[in-house]
């Protein structure tokens, strides 16, 4: 149990960027590009660390291997849309609360990363994702 007051949320921090794989450099060469997998992998543990709920708590109720559920979290495995919507159902989250976290966080960094990569209405009439199989 946590020594924190009940209704105060807890921080995770994610991964510091030496700890992950390297990403492929972008087309310019000059900034890589975060993993989609480690964004996911990030808000899945973040999220069951934040619930303070046991890989094997979380594996079963998903109906996923433990191990293969910690290689996900870890950005090992890019898994399928089924195994992270069963994750994100384990964990209170719908697959589209789950991506919109993990790019929440792609554009947190892609921003903080690259001088004046701020968003822009201008540059793109879209304000979304899209995934693409």
């Amino acid at each position: 149990m946590s020594n924190q007051p009940p209704n105060e949320a807890r921080v995770i921090p994610l991964r510091p960027p030496a700890a992950r794989p390297a990403a492929a450099p972008s087309q310019q060469g000059q900034t890589k590009e975060p993993l989609w997998r480690d964004l996911v992998g990030d808000v899945l543990r973040r999220e069951r660390l934040t619930q303070e709920r046991t890989l094997k708590d979380v594996a079963d109720a998903a109906r996923i291997s433990m191990p293969y559920l910690s290689e996900v979290e870890r950005g090992r495995k890019e898994a399928s849309s089924e195994v992270l919507a069963a994750a994100a159902h384990a964990l209170g989250l719908s697959l589209g609360d789950l991506l919109l976290r993990a790019q929440g966080e792609l554009v947190r960094i892609t921003s903080r990363r690259v001088p004046g990569a701020g968003r822009s209405r201008a540059a793109s009439p879209y304000d979304g994702m899209c995934l693409a199989a």
